[in-house]
C-alpha cells in the first residue's frame, strides 16, 4: 500500500509565525464566505443567480465556519490546559 501526501488546492503562504492576526484573517474570510453566500442566495431570490450557486455558496460558507469554530474550540481548550497545570 502506497500513502501520498496530501497536496493543497492552493499554495500555502509562507508564515513568520502564528500569532492572533492570522487567526484574525481567518476569521475575516469565513465572514466573507458568509456575506458571499448571502449575496448569492439574495441573487437567486431575485432571479438574478441559480439555485446551484447559492447552495454551494452556503456550503462553503458553512463548512468554513464549521471549521474556525472547531478551531477556536480546541484552542479555547488547550489554553485551559495550559491554565489548570500546577507550577
Amino acid at each position: 500500500m502506497r500513502v501520498e501526501a496530501l497536496v493543497p488546492d492552493t499554495p500555502v503562504p509562507e508564515s513568520d509565525g502564528a500569532d492572533g492576526a492570522t487567526f484574525a484573517r481567518a476569521l475575516d474570510a469565513v465572514g466573507e464566505a458568509l456575506r458571499g453566500a448571502n449575496r448569492a442566495e439574495d441573487n437567486f431570490a431575485y432571479g438574478r443567480g441559480t439555485l446551484q450557486e447559492a447552495v454551494y455558496e452556503r456550503a462553503q460558507a458553512d463548512m468554513a465556519l464549521a471549521v474556525a469554530t472547531s478551531t477556536a474550540t480546541r484552542i479555547a481548550q488547550a489554553v485551559q490546559s495550559v491554565l489548570n497545570m500546577q507550577v
